[in-house]
């Protein structure tokens, strides 16, 4: 495996330096803008269908050009369109769309919803539309707006809050609207579900400067990675009240894929190294324990022994991942492997068992996933192999022969038999084919917002648009040099600040300490002050030290008692150094010895909860 510590490097030289134009031998230059336009087409065939037959409810039935409410009941599919709208330059419609939604949506209503869904469909899609709408840089800025998106977006989140409140920071599965967690709701959550959450509630928490959001999802990925096994894998479903495992099949696809993803991605964004860190450790056990060159397998995650020898559709975003991460040849390889199964059926099923080279029984449909398209456009973008472009072409002309309807595209039922069904999900039009189009407008010569706007892009899991301003990515950086991005109040003096131990000092205006910040808050946040948004381009900025950075110590897995595991728990995270941003209200208590060690002793008492399965 390559040295992980040239991530950072490999990405940002990928994105900030284009490599030369190609196209592919089988597809000329004339054709490949014949091609980027088809994509257009095909996302105007599929809105305009949602628009006229299905709006305002969540999705398009593209068979019978009906509509039905699928996750809310809040225009779904429209508010996960919105940053598409911009890409593809269309003004008109992102205006209408926007000022709409800031108009009539609301969340005051009694719906139990996804806790995962909800945040990456629709938090994500009002912060990656905010941020453009409210931008002159982006060319989209409406002059009539006035922070609409982010409002309805911080509501929306603090209607989520509640199910952080665990023992374990892990979040419940579902939460209503109104009126907060249900007491029969399951203790049962997926990996993914409570650990796909830190994009967006970061995001937010840099917009609204409120650190609240951030804090409950960095202690959900804590909290998951806390109970990792000895060979550092995790497992799909986990308890979050008890932390132990349900189902303890570790893999790269359903339950956990995003896992991975956003422990990456979070630190491209934010440049928390806690999170390259982790990465960095699952990864590698990953590689090791998980990778059948070229395929992945999922196997138990204590003893490594295999379970399931299947390729599952959501493994397909792998490769994608690698080639952020800077580990190229396997993610060639895998690709290729996938991409056999797709011209093997015309799509991928979303089981292909591996040990009989068929489609797995119950697995059969494919509901038009993007993660096989997404590490096409990411292979391409670092190669610019001419086959990747082929491989465009080939999921182009089968979605338009095997999947488009009247109203829009359908689900593929069976990818033996081509059955379609009634049904168009929403990251159809955020994601499938957003990178499609990604892919040929690169080959042809870009002049998008991605690869010709005014910053770096980080996609979310559901392909959203969320930009490294200074805002989001340097509000807290970890610097010691002159001219970085800091908050006003790291530039206070303050008394005998050669003292300040090692384990407890003010970065970028904020405090940190060792140990966890509790999971029991106020549910209307309002003990959680927010640090002023404004910051200098001076100033020497306090870093971490080596033990902070590196010094991160996690729970044992959940196998022994409870009463045992407590103690142990307890004795071990007091000595953990993870570094949490904590709130005005708490940095200006002492965060020496005996009061640090009292919080972390009553955080430590409770016990996860988790998530339901997601597919």
């Amino acid at each position: 495996m390559k040295d992980l510590n040239l991530v950072p490097t490999f990405l940002w030289c990928l994105l900030l330096f284009p490599l030369h134009k190609a196209v592919a031998n089988g597809v000329t230059p004339e054709e490949t803008k014949q091609l980027r336009d088809e994509v257009r087409e095909m996302f105007y065939h599929a809105f305009d269908g949602y628009m006229e037959h299905a709006f305002p409810l969540d999705e398009l039935r593209p068979l019978t050009c009906e509509g039905e409410d699928t996750l809310g009941g809040y225009a779904l599919t429209l508010i996960d369109s919105l940053d598409t709208l911009a890409l593809l330059g269309d003004r008109e419609r992102f205006t209408a769309s926007v000022e709409w939604i800031g108009k009539n949506l609301r969340f005051d209503i009694n719906k139990t919803v996804s806790i995962f869904e909800t945040t990456i469909r629709v938090l994500g899609g009002l912060l990656s539309a905010h941020l453009i709408a409210s931008d002159y840089a982006t060319g989209m800025r409406i002059p009539s707006y006035d922070n609409e998106l982010l409002d309805l977006a911080e509501d929306l989140a603090r209607r989520l809050l509640p199910a952080f409140d665990t023992p374990t920071g892990i979040p419940f599965g579902s939460v209503n609207l109104k009126y907060g967690v249900d007491e029969h709701e399951s203790k049962i959550t997926s990996t993914a579900g409570g650990g796909t959450l830190t994009l967006e509630f970061g995001v937010l928490s840099r917009l609204t400067n409120d650190p609240i959001f951030e804090q409950v999802t960095k202690n959900a990925v804590r909290g998951l990675w806390a109970r990792r096994s000895k060979l550092n894998l995790v497992g799909a479903h986990i308890n979050v009240f008890t932390g132990e495992w349900t189902q303890k099949d570790a893999g790269i696809g359903t339950s956990i894929d995003s896992f991975y993803e956003y422990l990456l991605k979070a630190y491209l964004l934010f440049g928390d190294e806690e999170y390259l860190f982790i990465f960095q450790e699952a990864y590698s056990a990953a590689m090791h324990y998980l990778y059948n060159d070229p395929w992945y397998v999922e196997v138990n995650m204590d003893s490594a022994a295999i379970v399931w020898p299947l390729f599952n559709s959501l493994q397909a975003f792998w490769p994608g991942l690698q080639v952020l991460a800077g580990d190229i040849d396997p993610a060639i390889r895998t690709h290729t492997a996938f991409f056999s199964v797709w011209k093997r059926y015309g799509f991928t099923p979303e089981g292909f068992n591996l040990a009989t080279l068929s489609v797995q029984h119950g697995q059969k449909s494919y509901p038009l996933r993007p993660e096989l398209i997404e590490s096409t456009y990411w292979l391409y973008k670092a190669t610019r192999n001419p086959r990747y472009l082929d491989a465009g072409r080939d999921i182009v002309a089968s979605l338009q022969y095997g999947a488009r309807c009247p109203c829009g595209y359908c689900h593929i039922s069976d990818v033996e038999f081509h059955k379609r069904e009634d049904h168009m999900e929403s990251f159809f039009l955020a994601e499938t084919v957003k990178y499609l189009w990604l892919l040929f407008d690169l080959a042809v010569g870009p002049d998008n917002l991605v690869e010709n706007g005014p910053y770096k892009y980080i996609f979310s899991t559901e392909g959203h648009l969320l930009p490294a301003t200074p805002q989001i990515s340097l509000l807290q950086e970890h610097c010691s040099y002159f001219g970085a991005y800091c908050n006003r109040d790291s530039l206070k003096e303050e008394p005998n600040a050669s003292d300040k131990s090692a384990d407890s000092q003010e970065t970028n205006g904020s405090r940190v300490s060792d140990g966890w910040v509790r999971t029991r808050f106020p549910l209307d946040s309002s003990s959680f002050k927010a640090s002023p948004v404004s910051g200098l381009i001076k100033g020497l900025c306090p870093g971490l030290t080596h033990a902070q950075k590196y010094g991160i110590s996690y729970l044992a897995s959940v196998d022994t008692p409870h009463e045992d595991n407590s103690a142990k728990q307890k004795d071990i995270v007091v000595k953990s150094q993870a570094i949490v941003v904590v709130s005005d209200q708490i940095s200006n208590q002492s965060l020496s010895g005996d009061g640090n060690d009292n919080n972390v002793k009553e955080s430590t008492e409770r016990e996860p909860e988790s998530d339901p399965s997601l597919s």
